[in-house]
């Protein structure tokens, strides 16, 4: 896995989102965000985050979607139980994943960072491959990327405190950084 000039993952799925934008000038990627989605809530393997993410879900399918009626979010990459990668954003790209945000005084997290979504719920524990992909992956961006480092690796709960509170209590920080070094 590499990541090319354009700030795609060269190998993997890409979904051109169009909830995106360009990030502003001269901005430094120096964050990574990890949160966890499932649609409906708690269950796996279904399109709907896919449907979310390009513009296209059906707030009719399932009662719990009517508040995402007309929502434009996205993630750079989704990783789904399996381990597989759908990139959705180029890194280089403004994905809209943070919302309301806040890291070391600083807001508007989306400016500087990259959102990964991994399919799962706060309760329910992730699998040994989304931790092998996500773990990869990091090192790739840390990479890339520099300014990225384990300091700088936090949940959506970190950054929206009140607001949000994925990864969870089941993502197991620890294991994830051991692989890290």
């Amino acid at each position: 896995m590499k990541i090319d000039n354009e700030g795609k993952l060269v190998g993997v799925l890409q979904r051109a989102c169009s909830h995106c934008d360009a990030r502003p000038l001269n901005e430094k990627i120096s964050l990574l965000v990890i949160h966890n989605i499932s649609l409906p809530a708690g269950e796996f393997g279904t399109k709907y985050v896919d449907d979310l993410f390009m513009g296209a879900i059906d707030s009719q399918a399932h009662s719990s979607f009517i508040d995402l009626d007309g929502l434009r979010v996205s993630a750079h990459c989704f990783i789904k139980r399996t381990g597989e990668i759908v990139q959705y954003v180029p890194f280089s790209q403004r994905a809209w994943h943070a919302g309301q945000s806040e890291f070391l005084g600083r807001a508007q997290c989306n400016d500087f960072s990259i959102g990964v979504e991994l399919e799962g719920t706060d309760t329910s524990g992730y699998t040994q491959m989304q931790y092998n992909t996500l773990q990869s992956l990091t090192k790739l961006l840390m990479n890339k990327y520099p300014a990225i480092n384990k300091a700088r690796i936090v949940g959506h709960c970190d950054i929206a405190p009140g607001r949000k509170t994925d990864p969870g209590e089941s993502f197991d920080w620890q294991h994830f950084f051991a692989e890290l070094n």
